[in-house]
Order: structure tokens, then sequence, then C-alpha cells
């Protein structure tokens, strides 16, 4: 007598819907479907089943087939209506008011009438259901009053598909309406990310991560991104977060990364907003990361993006110079515009004009500015150690942040003065020619800076021991001869020169001793022998060794050198500063033992252990091994020998080396562990430089440093070089071939061994014999060769030869020029052009080293701070010159090699010096100019060509072919 709603099986997203038809599979035909109203009086179909009378009640409804649809976990909503067994009449006591729910999984739709078998096994039971009310009676309108709703869940479910079954075993009750469903988390945007829709887990406590996307134009920050879905199809425990990249600003919540409109900019990724441009900038596009800066208006390396940008300074003003004598003081006043910056600061450019050299030149290393002459914050210098009459015209220049960044050179106020009369400058050093018992025979070298013609030079001198009681001696010359002078007494001089200003500073101390009497005879008895060994061959032959005799005792006195030689090496005078050490030739000792003692340290044989022969050099073998001295722990060592069978005067070259070595200590130059000359066989013992000489290591390693790496090599070279020219040295053989690279690259200058100077030698095609000596004409600047003058200017030519090595890794300089051509060439003006990917800074500085006038050439003090630059602005080495600018174009040519004098491609790559591609261009079928002519960097990638360096080498050589094959044919047509 009661009306129920029809069985209706649906999910909720996406839907699912499995009706029980009219005619539904039952177990029996006790479930009836029946039509009535619901409480609403809508129309309702419904299942229902009351024999409570019959005992033994199995009565089972089915579902159709439900598709799982990619669910692990099903939940299933019940609304039903149970008839309380104790308001039925007469019930039997098998009466129920509960009934089960089954699920029974499968892949397909195959249950009909008798399978799956009504029975718990093969079906699984999810539970029994029990109503939380049940109805008694029904009022009149036939409207069931009490309606349940359960909800059961079950998994995990992994067939395809699945049945339902309620099975009632004796109650009274309807089903009146069943929802089938599964949860799922909904796409959802969070913390800048997307997620996709995700179903739950097959447990009620699962949590399945889902990855997030960034939306577009977003990043992660840190971690990946991730939600959690839970069993209830809810959102949870969210990691990470996406945040809008550079250019990009976050709207709409979050959810979208919308990039920086016209006028704005974004630098960096992150929450915050876009940023309007600031002052004299301005973006091209939008999405702009930063904002360009108008013309003539920079940014410097160290500015933020957000603040203006600023231009260069006006020039200074109101200069105001003070000349006195050879000294001068600047003052000026700061500029009107400090182009928008506070970092203004100042460099004093110095020009000295006249003079007969037809302009102005720029000053040299000797003139002081105090506090410094660039980078000036202050806004006076003191200037002084200039010449006498002479115009100077100074240039004081200000720059900011952003000068640097500027094509245009720095405004500067100018000012020109004539330097006033001035006496001369200190003698710096002071040489002894000759002594005996009762003299002293000294010279000196002129002052650097004479200011003026010189009149004479005063000598004062005094006993070491009775110091007050001082002589002075004029010399209308650069020598005396000091005589009256007590037997091995030692004497301080001191000299100073004059011109029409007046005398100049006294030089620094220096001290020298007479000979002893028993040193005088004993080097005359040395020489008696020769007398009375010759007498019997006549008179004319006495007379021969008189004047021999004459002669060496003239030279022992020149060569015999006192206990405080090493006091020379020490004076102060003039700019020397403290402590400074000046170079001792060897070659000025009478004994070259005497300067090995005094430089070199005498090591124990025992100590050094050879381990093998690693080359081979002019006295013998070059060899490593291991040095281990009492209390120190064992290092690699290099280790010189001296052949057997050696002359004493290879010997005394051999050790002379070592004598020069000694008397250094700079990081940059191979450093002097000691010698062994007590024992056979003699030897040189030094640090150990494990990548071996420069020019060899370059070639091995063709194409793999940076640029800032090979400035780094040049700049310890150039370090090592200026060490040498403050100690008064000239190397005079400075090429890659003497520089020794150890296994942090550290470049240190080495080959001191002037014996390729002393000897001829015409075996080794690197050097020219020419007025009695060898020279290495590649490497030596025009005036050395021509005129043996060499000096540290004629180094920094060589220097500038050793930075085009450098940045060709290890070419031979002007190829396979002859030595004559080579001289030819550079008396024309013709100068080595670019090597490849050559930044133009550092060959203009090459250009700079390879003056014609040596006084132009940059001193190895400035070519360090040229480099020092460099480094620390990596934006000044990213110009390259290109091979058609440059200044001599004939020899230019020689760079890039003409194709057409190579008959297969093999040659043409050894010509480059990338023969090792030969098999790879073979099996890739470039094996013809044609075809390698059209070659791209795809193709050379393809080829196997992985070295960057060995990419550009290979693609520049390519298009200079191409060029060459497109000029002949246009010849041709």
């Amino acid at each position: 007598n009661t009306w129920f709603d029809a069985i209706t099986f649906a999910l909720l997203q996406p839907l699912l819907r499995a009706v029980l038809p009219s005619a539904a599979s039952t177990a029996t035909d006790y479930w009836e479907e029946v039509s009535g109203y619901d409480e609403n009086m809508n129309t309702i179909r419904t299942y229902q089943v009351c024999n409570v009378f019959d005992n033994n009640q199995n009565n089972w409804v089915r579902t159709k087939y439900i598709s799982r649809r990619g669910a692990q976990r099903i939940h299933v909503e019940m609304k039903f209506s149970v008839r309380d067994c104790s308001s039925i009449p007469s019930v039997p006591g098998s009466c129920k008011e509960t009934f089960n729910l089954y699920y029974y999984e499968t892949d397909s739709d195959t249950a009909n009438k008798v399978s799956p078998a009504w029975m718990e096994n093969p079906w699984i039971k999810v539970d029994t259901i029990a109503a939380d009310e049940s109805f008694s009676q029904v009022d009149l309108g036939g409207r069931v009053m009490k309606i349940n709703t359960e909800v059961r869940s079950f998994g995990p479910v992994s067939r395809q598909g699945f049945y339902l079954a309620f099975q009632d075993y004796g109650g009274c009750m309807s089903l009146i309406a069943v929802r089938v469903f599964y949860r799922k988390c909904p796409r959802v945007v969070l913390n800048g990310a997307v997620f996709p829709e995700t179903l739950s887990g097959a447990e009620s406590t699962s949590l399945v991560a889902a990855r997030g996307v960034c939306v577009p134009n977003g990043e992660e920050v840190d971690v990946p991104i991730k939600l959690y879905c839970n069993g209830d199809g809810e959102w949870m425990v969210p990691i990470g977060r996406c945040m809008c990249k550079a250019g990009h600003e976050a709207v709409e919540n979050g959810t979208v990364c919308r990039a920086c409109g016209s006028g704005f900019f974004k630098s960096s990724q992150g929450d915050h907003l876009c940023l309007q441009c600031p002052i004299n900038s301005r973006t091209t596009n939008e999405g702009a990361t930063n904002c360009v800066c108008r013309n003539s208006y920079y940014r410097s390396d160290s500015d933020p993006p957000q603040i203006p940008c600023t231009t260069i300074p006006s020039a200074p003003q109101s200069v105001i110079s003070i000349v006195n004598e050879t000294s001068l003081r600047l003052e000026w006043s700061m500029p009107r515009d400090g182009g928008g910056r506070e970092d203004v600061v100042y460099n004093i450019i110095c020009k000295s004009c006249g003079g007969g050299r037809g302009g102005c030149t720029r000053c040299g290393d000797n003139v002081q500015f105090i506090p410094r002459q660039l980078g000036l914050t202050e806004t006076s210098v003191h200037i002084s150690d200039l010449l006498a009459h002479t115009q100077y015209t100074f240039e004081i220049q200000a720059v900011n942040g952003v000068s640097d960044q500027s094509p245009y050179s720095p405004h500067y106020s100018s000012v020109n003065i004539t330097t006033n009369q001035a006496a001369p400058s200190a003698v710096l050093i002071m040489h002894q020619v000759s002594r005996t018992p009762d003299s002293i025979t000294l010279s000196w070298s002129q002052p650097d800076q004479p200011n003026g013609l010189i009149l004479d030079y005063e000598l004062q001198y005094y006993d070491k021991v009775m110091s007050w009681n001082s002589s002075v001696v004029r010399s209308q010359t650069n020598t005396a001869v000091i005589r009256g002078l007590k037997p091995g007494a030692i004497y301080v001089f001191q000299v100073r020169a004059r011109t029409v200003a007046g005398f100049g500073r006294f030089s620094g101390k220096m001290y020298f001793q007479t000979m002893t009497e028993e040193e005088y005879k004993s080097s005359f008895q040395e020489k008696l022998p020769l007398i009375i060994g010759s007498a019997a061959a006549g008179v004319v032959f006495i007379i021969a060794v008189v004047v021999l005799v004459f002669v060496c005792n003239r030279r022992s006195s020149e060569r015999t050198e006192s206990e405080y030689t090493d006091k020379v090496q020490h004076y102060t005078s003039g700019h020397m500063s403290p402590g400074m050490k000046i170079y001792i030739d060897p070659f000025t000792y009478e004994d070259p033992n005497e300067a090995v003692r005094e430089f070199a340290k005498e090591i124990d044989t025992s100590c050094v252990k050879i381990e093998q022969v690693i080359g081979a050099g002019e006295f013998g073998e070059v060899c490593s091994g291991n040095l281990r001295l009492p209390g120190k722990r064992e290092i690699l060592v290099a280790i010189k020998t001296l052949k057997v069978g050696y002359t004493e005067r290879q010997r005394r070259d051999f050790l002379s080396e070592a004598s020069i070595m000694g008397q250094f200590d700079h990081p940059n130059i191979i450093h002097l562990e000691g010698v062994v000359t007590k024992s056979a066989p003699v030897m040189i013992i030094t640090e150990f430089m494990e990548n071996g000489s420069l020019d060899s290591f370059l070639r091995q390693n063709d194409g793999q440093f940076t640029v800032i790496q090979l400035v780094g090599m040049l700049r310890g070279i150039a370090a090592g070089m200026k060490y040498l020219n403050d100690m008064n040295y000239v190397h005079r053989d400075l090429a890659a071939r003497n520089i020794l690279v150890n296994s942090n690259l550290v470049c240190k200058v080495s080959d001191f061994g002037l014996s390729r100077f002393l000897e001829e030698d015409t075996s080794d095609p690197t050097y020219t014999s020419a007025l009695g000596g060898k020279i290495p004409i590649r490497w030596t600047a025009p005036e050395a060769i021509q005129y043996r003058k060499f000096t540290s200017s004629s180094d920094g030519w060589s220097y500038g030869i050793v930075m085009w090595e450098v940045m060709s890794y290890g070419e031979r300089p002007y190829w396979d020029m002859s030595n004559q051509d080579v001289i030819n060439a550079i008396e024309q003006d013709y100068r080595l052009p670019p090597p490849m990917d050559c930044p133009s800074a550092l060959h203009q500085l090459m250009l700079d080293c390879w003056q014609k006038d040596r006084n132009n050439r940059p001193k190895f003090s400035q070519i360090v701070n040229n480099l020092d630059k460099m480094i620390r602005n990596p934006n000044s080495l990213k110009a390259m010159t290109p091979l058609s600018s440059s200044v001599h174009l004939p020899l230019l040519d020689r760079s890039t090699p003409d194709f057409s004098s190579f008959s297969t491609v093999d040659e043409w790559l050894d010509a480059i010096r990338m023969g090792q591609y030969k098999e790879n261009f073979a099996n890739e079928e470039f094996t013809s100019f044609d075809v390698v002519s059209q070659m791209t960097t795809e193709d050379i990638l393809r080829v196997g060509v992985t070295l960057a360096g060995h990419q550009k080498k290979i693609l520049n050589s390519v298009q200079s072919m191409r060029a060459q094959m497109n000029q002949i044919t246009s010849v041709e047509v």
C-alpha cells in the first residue's frame, strides 16, 4: 500500500547512469517494480519486497554494468524505507529490518540470470545496511513518512567495471534511489601553478600527489610544485610555488603572469609588480626585463636596473697650475655636471711637448704623481720629476662609473706649463772598475734626469771606520780614480752631478774595499811563471809577456769583488724603494764560482734523486726528480745537468744561469732551489713546472681556454717582466718557448742562460747571427737586431710577440717567412694581424708594444695595469678586430691560408692545424673544397668537432675559403 520511487544509479562527475529496467535480473520474482508518488506527489519508480511471512528469503536485484572510469574507490548512496517488523501482525521470527550490499568486478558486461551466481562468492559483500528509522504505519495519503539515506564505499577496484547487487533475506523494504559515484579533486590554479583534475586514492585515507605546472611565463621556486588529493576529493598539503619570471607580473589572484607593458619592466623573478622605467631609459618591447638607456646615457655594471641612466661628467673647471722648478701642483673645481652620478674621479694625462720630437708624447714612468695619477677623488695633485726647461700639457679628465661605457673620450680641461731650471736627479748606481792596495777606480751612470748639461761630478768618500773625515774629488766625466787610500780598507762613496742650476742629490752610500798587499802579491805571483817561462824565447817574447801580465793584472783588479758586494744590491737612492735589489751581472766576477756561492745555495747530491729524462738542454740533459732537504718535505723539481767532458768555459756559462736566477724572487719567475757543484754531475735544480713550455702547452690545448684565462696568463708574464725591469735586468729572449706553466696555469719567465747571445751557432733557424752573436729575429725589436741595443723596451717588443703567440695558441710568429723577410716587413711598418677571436683591446696593446720608437712603447708597469683593467672589466674584451680593419694588409693576409695552394682537404686541415679531424671529414663525405666551402655550424658539429675554439677556427677558415672562391668566380666572369 506504499508508493516507492524508481531506482536510479548515477555518478556525480562525470555522470554515470545504470538504470534497473522493468525486467531487472533478480534471483527470485519477489522484488517488484512499482510506480507511485513521493512526498511532493512526483511520480517515482521503486523496487520493493515484503515476503515476511515466508521463511528463508533470498531475494536479489542487480544493477546494469557500471564502467569504473579510472576510479579506485566507489561510493554508493542509498535511499530506502524499511517497515518495523513489530508493526506487522503475526510476523514470524525470521522478519528482518536490514539488507546486504554486494559488488562484483569484471572487464566486460557479461552477466545474465545465472551468472554470476546469486551468492556471496563470487559477489563481494560491502556491508549489511540497517535503517536508522523504520516506519510502522502510513498516513491516508499513502506517503512514506520515514526514508533512510546511507552511504557505503569500497575499493580498491581495478577491473574495467562492476555490478552492484542488493540482497533481501526476509524484510519488508523498498529501494527508492541509488547514487553511485567516485570522488576527485577538480582542476585548480594555486600558488601560480595549474593542477589537473585528480582522482582520489583507493583508501579513504589515501593522499594522491599531483604535479603542478607553472602558469605561462611562471617559474618554479626552489622545490617541485605539488598538491595532494585526499579521499574526500579535497586538495591539501601544498608544496612549492611558482612565481612570474622576469618581465611578467602576477594578476587575477596569481593565476596569470602578464607581460610588463610598454614603459614598464621587471628585472627578476618574484611576486612584485612591474616598475616604470627610470629616467633616461625606455623599453623596446613588452615583457622587458630592463629598460634600455637612451642615446648618450649609460648604466654601469654595478648599477641596479631601477636607477636612472646617467651620462659622463662635463670637464673639470677652474684649473690652476703652480710650477716650482721641475715640480707642479694642479688644482681644479668639480665639473658643472656630474652626469647624474656621485662617483666622479679624475685622471691626469701628462704629455711632453717640443724637445725636437715634432709633437707631444706621453710622459714616461719617471714622472711622479702624488697621491696618484688615475682615480683621484680629490681635486688636486702634486707632480714631480719633470724635465727642466720642458713644455708640458696636462689634461685633467673627469670620469665616473659609466665613462667606460661611452664611446666618446672623457671631457677634460687642459693646462700648458713650462718647467724651470732644476738641479739634476740623483745617480742611481756606481760600479768598481779596478782596485789596487792604494786606489780604487769607479764609474757611474748619468742621472736619469740631468735637467741640463752636466758640468761635472762631485765624489765624496771616507773610510768606513773614520766616517767623520771625508774627502771630495771632482771629475769632468762619469769616472774617477781615487788614490792615496789604505790597503784592505773599506770606503764609503757617494756621488752627485752639477749643472748650471747647482748640485743634485747625492746617490746612496756604496761600499768598496781596496786590495790588501797579500792579495796584490798573490795576483802578481800567479802570472810570474809565465814571465820566467817565456824569457828563453827572446826579448821580443819577454816584452809581449810583460804586456800580457800588465793586462792580466788590470783585469784581475777589475774583477775582484769585496765581501761587501751584496751591499751594492741593497742601497737606497733616488727613486729606488728601500730594500730594492739591483741585478748584479755574474760575468763581472773574476771567479764565476764566487757569483754562484753568493747567489745560489749549494745542495748535497744525496738530497737529489733523478727520476727520468724529460728533455735536452744546450749543456746536457733536463730531468725531473725529487729534492728532499733536511727538515723539509720532499718536493718535485726539474734538474739541468752538465754533460760529461765539459770545458771550463761551458761550466762557467752553465752555472751563470743559476747566478742570475738566484737573484730573483717573484711568483712569476722560475724559482731556483739550488745547485750541485761539488760532485758530478754539476746540476741546477729549479721548481718543477708540470705543463712545460707555454708554446707547446697552448698547441696541445688549442681553443680550450676562455679569453679571461689567456689574459690571466699574459698578466702573470707581464708581472714577472715588470719585476725583472725593476731589477734592471734585460731578458733579451722573451718568447713563449721560454715561459713555463705549472699545474695551476701560472706562467713563469725562465731561460736566463745568455750563452745563445755569446756563441755563434747557425744551426738553429730561430736565431740569426749578427755582430758576433745570434738573435731570435721573430721576437726581437728592430733596434736590437740592427744595433744590438737591448733594453727593457726591446723586451716590451718581445712581450707583444708573446701576446700574439698566446692568443693564437702557439702559432709561429710570421709563419713560414724567412728571417730576412721578417726584418724587411717590419722595416716597412708591417705588423702581425690579430689572431682569430682576439679582442681588439689586446691586439691594440700588441701594436703599442711594436712601436718603432722604443720610447713610445708601454712600460711593463703600464702593461700590467692595462691587463688588470681588462680582467676587472671583461666587457672590454668582447669587441673583436675584423681582419680587414688592421693596419698593414700585405702581411695580415698570411693569417688565412689560400685554399687554392692545397690539392686536398686533408692538406688544408693540416695547414690550419686541424688535422686530427681528417677521418671525421672523410666519413661525412666532406672531401672536396666545393662541399667544404658550404659547411655550416651544424655540419661542423655533425663532423664531430665539439671544442668551441676548433669550431670557430674551422668555420672562419671555411668562410674565408668561400670568399676566395667567390672572388675567383667574379674574376672569371
